[in-house]
């Protein structure tokens, strides 16, 4: 469940909003609950197009996770005054990489694409040799922020 921010002598949270899941290795089902609890963190703070393309990118990194690691996925978000950051821990230490799917590929492949194109700011960081890695993404968490795609 989301924290709420406790709110410093000037009235400014000082704390962010955070989120946290485990995910077992093939459980496809908790990508809807991890977009769900994504969802509601946001609800009252972020944009409603933010929110959506935070879920989109959520919905990403933790089905990759799932899909081509043989073991579970950690997932944390954390929302604060300016920002929304993302990450998904994974046990493998094999480096994501975003590729140009062909018109044969379907619906896979698009995943990192899509990341690198609707994030702020993205990236991969190896952990400890033999821990895995965190691929994260970040968006702007303003409620005012404007919007990317035209006038809000």
């Amino acid at each position: 469940m989301p924290r709420e921010p406790s709110a410093g002598e000037d009235g400014g949270a000082l704390d962010a909003l955070r989120i946290s899941r485990s995910v077992r290795r093939a459980d496809l089902k908790a990508v809807g609950e991890v977009r769900k609890a994504l969802r509601e963190l946001m609800r009252h703070r972020c944009r409603t197009d933010t929110a959506e393309v935070a879920e989109l990118l959520i919905t990403e990194l933790v089905t990759n996770a799932l899909v081509h690691t043989d073991r579970g996925a950690e997932v944390s978000a954390s929302l604060d005054a300016t920002r929304l950051r993302v990450e998904v821990r994974d046990y493998t230490a094999r480096r994501p990489r975003p590729y140009v799917p062909t018109a044969d590929d379907g619906t896979h492949g698009r995943g990192l694409v899509l990341v690198q194109a609707l994030a702020d700011d993205w990236g991969v960081d190896a952990l400890a040799l033999g821990s895995g890695k965190v691929v994260w993404f970040e968006l702007d968490g303003r409620d005012d922020a404007p919007y990317a795609g035209g006038p809000a």
